[in-house]
This record gives C-alpha cells, structure tokens and sequence, in this order.
C-alpha cells in the first residue's frame, strides 16, 4: 500500500466541516458571492463540480477570495483534470467512482483525493492506492442508503475509513447519515441548487446553509 493520499489534518477538517456544499457554477461571476452565502449560513466547506467550461476558474476565484472556505474540486474524472485542481487551489478532489489512473495522478501531484465507491471491490482497489481515510460513497441513497454503507463497510471497520455521502441527501435525512460514525461529512447539493445560483437568490442558500449549520450541531454537540 502507497502512502495515505489523503492527510490526516486535512480529513479532521472535513469532520469537523460536517456539510460539504456540492456546487454546479456556470457562470465565475456567481463563485464568490455563492461561497459567501454559504459562510453566511455557518457552512465552510463546498465541492465546486468540474461539470462546466468555467469551472477551474470558479475555483481559482474562490480559493483567492474567500480563503477561508475549503473548497474542493468536484467530478474530478481525468489526470488533466488533477492538474488544473491543484493548479486552481483546490484543498482536495472527489470523483464519483473510483478510476485507478486519476487516483495514481493525484498522488503523484500531491493533490488529496476521494474517489467514488459503491462495491467492496472497489474500496479495496481505493484503499490499496493509498485511500485509507477518506472515500466517496455515490450514490448513496440508489444503492442502499445508510444500511447499505454499513453493511459493505463491516468487514473493514478495523481500517477506520469514513466516507463522505452524495445523491439523495436532503435536509430531512441529513441528521441521520451525520450520526453515523463512518460518515466523515454530508454532500448536499440541496444546499446551493443551481435553480437557486441562476436566481440569484443568495439570501435562499443563505437560509439553506443555515439549516444545514444547524442540523450538524444538533447531532454533533
């Protein structure tokens, strides 16, 4: 096994964050004022998506200006996609499953990575690359929900790895994935909607970030 690609102060963050906003942004105007907003509601931790042209420099915008949010690259699917992250400022990547040659790049650029996992198969192919902390588990709430990741998880419990949950969280459930001990921090992408971003309704995810603040405290404190 390869050196731990995901460092132990880093993960504590991302604990003690307990919400990651999962954030889709068209347009690099709307990063800094999204990020704001979410601060503004107590949530300090998002995944910018590298689903459109702009995103790399959403994320450049962010990391410069609002400093004080974690933010990480998200749908991280290829080796050149590991460069423009680390390049950008991204604290960390995610990717929705698990591709051995992207994980291979971001160890090699030092760039914290948490691939995507629904198997066993492929927490074993994660945790041989040097994923022993902190993976993915996408999508949660198609295959299984909570039940599911503790049942798959059973058998490595001794290994101590905790996952970050994305697809299908919402603020009714969010309570119940951040009680669990294997979960390290809740995606949402309930938090900022791109509905929302397009409105310009900072004021919303303001209000939804709250809500999410307050969630993790109730079940964390």
């Amino acid at each position: 096994m390869k050196n731990e690609i995901f460092p132990e102060e880093l993960a504590s963050r991302v604990v003690q964050s307990a919400n990651i906003a999962v954030v889709v942004l068209d347009d690099p105007e709307l990063a800094v004022p999204v990020a704001r907003a979410l601060l503004d509601g107590g949530v300090n931790a998002m995944e910018l998506t590298f689903r459109t042209p702009t995103a790399v420099q959403s994320l450049r915008r962010i990391v410069t200006e609002v400093p004080e949010m974690l933010v990480s690259a998200g749908t991280v699917l290829t080796p050149e996609q590991v460069v423009e992250a680390k390049e950008a400022g991204a604290a960390f990547a995610v990717a929705p499953g698990f591709n051995p040659r992207v994980v291979k790049a971001a160890a090699e650029k030092g760039l914290p990575f948490a691939p995507g996992v629904m198997t066993p198969s492929e927490i074993e192919g994660a945790y041989e690359l040097g994923c022993t902390r902190i993976l993915k588990f996408f999508p949660a709430s198609v295959v299984g929900g909570l039940g599911a990741l503790r049942t798959m998880t059973a058998p490595y419990k001794h290994l101590g790895l905790r996952f970050i949950p994305l697809g299908g969280l919402k603020a009714e459930n969010t309570a119940e994935w951040l009680a669990d001990p294997l979960v390290a921090a809740a995606g949402g992408s309930w938090i900022a909607p791109a509905k929302t971003i397009a409105a310009h309704d900072f004021g919303a995810i303001t209000t939804n970030a709250a809500k999410a603040t307050e969630i993790a405290h109730a079940v964390r404190s």
